[in-house]
């Protein structure tokens, strides 16, 4: 049972130590309680957690233009971040979590600016069919954490700009272009900036949760352990991971989210294997990778090992898609 609220806004726009910040609230947050946690990142583009970076982002671009890559610990696909953005995370005990009471939030602060934002699918909130808001998730032993961007006056045209954005998926949604499909606050409120979305978001977190809201308050050991975890963030092996030389990649695109599976094998067995995807449930994907490392290279010996992992009806459906991509392949 929840019973105390609190809230957190960051004064800094670096990405790695808003990331660091984020895990240590994760960690930290008590088993009644939920946190939100206010953000932004300065000229950032993030990516999933399961993403090819080199794939999803103009780099060069972004680097030329002074910007910051980072990584996430969710899944789903790459966003860019400016200062016309407000990210917001819920973090909360699993036993507590509650998706469609945490997207009320965001809809009851739009509502009390005049907005009416709706909920679609399972990972975006739109205004006349447009989105202002995708949200990914994760979770970690206890806790697990909802986020998301807020777009409130952000560069459209910065988007397309660094994203590397796959036309698949832009076709699969009815639109030609990034800037097509998204919308900014700002747009149906010419009064609202980033401020007033912060009390919008927190006015609306207690109306919601009908509970007091307090701000919580880092201790020095908190800080401590979110500045290690903003060296984590920034470090190559996390942003960019291991140079491996595959020698067998198949990729196809599904409702779901892509898939990209790059394998290694020698006389037969897998010796290594990366999955790219920016599907929702990154921990699933993971674990596919993980468990075919050492199989037979066969279909047979995938399939089972696929049908093993996959518990929720989610992981079932996604791999009766991806067992069939094999069969066509192998």
């Amino acid at each position: 049972m929840i019973k105390k609220l609190s809230y957190i806004i960051s004064d800094s726009v670096n990405p790695y130590y808003n990331i660091g910040l984020e895990k240590q609230l994760l960690d930290s947050v008590e088993n009644d309680e939920v946190i939100l946690y206010l953000w932004q990142n300065k000229h950032t583009v993030v990516c999933g957690r399961n993403q090819n970076v080199y794939k999803e982002c103009n780099l060069s671009k972004l680097s030329d233009d002074g910007g910051f890559l980072a990584k996430r610990l969710s899944g789903g696909g790459a966003v860019f971040h400016d200062l016309g953005n407000l990210n917001f995370t819920f973090l909360v005990s699993k036993e507590n979590y509650c998706l469609e009471k945490q997207l009320d939030v965001i809809c009851n602060a739009c509502k009390n600016a005049g907005i009416n934002a709706q909920v679609t699918g399972r990972n975006d909130i739109t205004i006349d069919g447009k989105k202002f808001s995708g949200n990914a998730f994760y979770d970690s032993g206890n806790n697990k954490y909802h986020h998301g961007t807020l777009m409130v006056s952000v560069k459209k045209e910065d988007l397309s700009k660094y994203l590397n954005v796959d036309k698949e998926k832009l076709l699969s949604k009815g639109v030609t272009s990034v800037q097509s499909r998204v919308v900014n606050l700002s747009e149906y409120n010419s009064e609202l900036d980033i401020n007033m979305m912060k009390k919008l978001m927190i006015n609306a977190f207690e109306q919601t949760y009908n509970l007091p809201v307090k701000e919580y308050k880092l201790s020095q050991d908190d800080l401590s352990q979110i500045n290690k975890n903003k060296e984590f963030f920034e470090s190559s092996d996390w942003l960019y991971g291991k140079n491996i030389k595959f020698d067998y990649q198949i990729n196809k695109r599904f409702a779901w989210g892509n898939f990209d599976l790059n394998i290694e094998s020698k006389h037969g067995i897998i010796t290594n294997a990366t999955i790219y995807s920016d599907a929702n449930d990154e921990a699933y994907i993971r674990a596919i990778a993980d468990n075919i490392k050492g199989s037979d290279f066969s279909y047979n010996a995938l399939a089972k090992i696929i049908d093993d992992i996959s518990k929720s009806k989610e992981q079932i459906a996604i791999s009766e898609d991806i067992k069939k991509m094999l069969f066509e392949a192998i």
